[in-house]
């Protein structure tokens, strides 16, 4: 019993923070300006991915006899209300916008290696991970390379 519920714990976690890298994509591209629009579909594919995660996710807690987690973490919340606050004073420029994206991404990926670092998951659920986790670490290498080539201009 005690597996299960650290394994539902572990995939609850990863819901939670795929919920909160949707969000934030979203609302990156929600706050877009005319200027860096053509991150619009970037944004909103790597949306998607976290809620095709999450969907995954929550199937692998029902087939434990649980019921997932639905919500954000209380980090998440806060970080889409700083990035609010740097917009209202001017930090919305390509450079910013992707920094803090890729600061998003560091987090979903330690995430997913500490998550990675339980022994209690069975191979099935650690197949479902390391899938996920290679779309997140594609996911932030992108984000990283757009960044660094903002800044090289």
């Amino acid at each position: 019993m005690e597996n299960q519920e650290k394994t539902v714990e572990v995939l609850n976690d990863l819901i939670q923070i795929n919920n909160d890298r949707a969000d934030g994509f979203d609302k990156a591209s929600a706050d877009l300006k005319d200027v860096n629009i053509d991150l619009k579909a970037t944004f909103d594919k790597f949306s998607s991915d976290s809620r095709a995660n999450v969907t995954e996710l929550a199937g692998l807690v029902g087939r434990n006899g649980e019921n997932p987690d639905t919500g954000n973490t209380i980090l998440g919340s806060l970080h889409r209300a700083w990035i609010d606050i740097k917009a209202s004073f001017g930090g919305d420029d390509r450079h910013s916008i992707l920094a803090e994206c890729e600061r998003g991404e560091d987090a979903i990926k330690k995430a997913y290696r500490d998550a990675l670092q339980e022994n209690e998951l069975g191979e099935a659920i650690r197949t479902v991970l390391l899938k996920q986790q290679e779309g997140i670490n594609a996911s932030h290498d992108a984000i990283k390379a757009l960044r660094d080539a903002h800044a090289a201009l």
